[in-house]
């Protein structure tokens, strides 16, 4: 025969939970919430309150966008150091060639600093600065070289022919790298006077061919090793 359990023991505690309730609906209907009988609630062993059920676990923002938690960022970076392979045409203007050729020793010398072997240098002479763009283009649609260096040194004189040539070697090297694909190196100085063109082609301002065979070798792995 099956047996009873008589719920006089739990008539209290379901009163006290119906009395809560009731206290709490009163609550809601005049547009508060009392806090403090929400704290103080008895507990029942047969009715839950839905805030109970309701409990969503706080997530501290950090303020970074979820791609930044999601993917790492990739940086590409050329590297001085992987010369093996590579090869370098350097173009020379022969005006002003007490300038010109300081800044093409500067180069080579920094090649062989990083390992360039002088088989993998090619060489070429031009007449002047305003030459340096068309010889580029041809050298680096070729496909044989992997950067070229733009060498000259345009001096100011007592014309506007010193603005026209250089703005013409500017943008003569810079259409060379964007039709060829190849990266062409700016190594041509525009200078004030005699004096300016010196101090950069060896002098206490260092040279800038040195610096124009360094930034090659890096666009050069570059490309080779990233955006190919």
């Amino acid at each position: 025969m099956a047996s009873f359990v008589s719920t006089d023991c739990f008539l209290p505690a379901l009163k006290s939970q119906l009395g809560f309730l009731n206290h709490d609906a009163q609550d809601h209907s005049s547009g508060s919430i009392s806090v403090s009988r929400l704290h103080k609630a008895p507990k029942s062993p047969f009715l839950l309150s839905s805030r109970a059920l309701d409990v969503k676990p706080q997530v501290q923002s950090t303020g970074r966008s979820s791609f930044s938690q999601t993917a790492a960022v990739k940086h590409l970076t050329g590297s001085v150091t992987r010369t093996e392979g590579l090869r370098f045409a350097v173009v020379v203007a022969r005006f002003n060639e007490i300038i010109t050729r300081p800044l093409l020793e500067g180069a080579l010398g920094t090649f062989k600093n990083y390992s360039v072997q002088d088989e993998d240098i090619d060489v070429v002479w031009v007449p002047g600065c305003f030459e340096i763009g068309a010889v580029a283009t041809r050298l680096g649609k070729s496909g044989k070289y992997h950067a070229i260096i733009c060498i000259g040194a345009v001096i100011r004189g007592d014309t506007t022919h010193y603005d026209a040539v250089a703005n013409s070697a500017a943008s003569g090297v810079l259409s060379a790298g964007l039709n060829s694909g190849v990266p062409c190196i700016f190594g041509v100085l525009t200078c004030e006077d005699m004096d300016q063109a010196i101090n950069r082609a060896g002098g206490k301002s260092g040279n800038k061919g040195a610096e124009a065979a360094l930034t090659a070798i890096e666009m050069a792995s570059l490309f080779e090793h990233h955006l190919k």
